[in-house]
């Protein structure tokens, strides 16, 4: 993947985040990846972990919405600076945190996922 493309595969990355639908999600990471965020700071490693996690997480977090900020290239892939709107009870929150991302081919490699989750209620 090109520098020049990073944009338009965070677009589609950020929509498959939405709507509780891991099979979409979970095809833009590599068999070996390495997942981390703030509520798994060991991280998760493979595609069978991570979509284990990413079926319990979307299935709490059905209605949140990603959309990206800025995409920076680096060596390896980009850095993204997003912006979550997440439904939390009767209110909604705004996030901002930005994701490290390594891209081999046209899979995420490494995913490293980085916000203050003191704006979240305890789960």
């Amino acid at each position: 993947m090109k520098p020049q493309d990073f944009e338009e595969f965070c677009r589609r990355w950020l929509v498959a985040w939405t709507g509780n639908q891991p099979e979409r999600l979970i095809e833009f990471y590599s068999d070996d990846v390495l997942y981390r965020d703030p509520a798994r700071p060991d991280g998760i490693t493979g595609k069978t972990a991570l979509f284990d996690y990413l079926r319990k997480l979307l299935r709490k977090n059905p209605a949140w919405v990603w959309s990206a900020k800025e995409v920076i290239p680096t060596g390896k892939g980009f850095v993204l600076k997003w912006t979550a709107t997440i439904p939390v009870g009767p209110r909604t929150v705004i996030v901002e945190g930005l994701d490290i991302v390594e891209v081999s081919g046209e899979q995420i490699s490494r995913n490293e996922v980085f916000f203050d989750r003191s704006v979240l209620p305890e789960a």
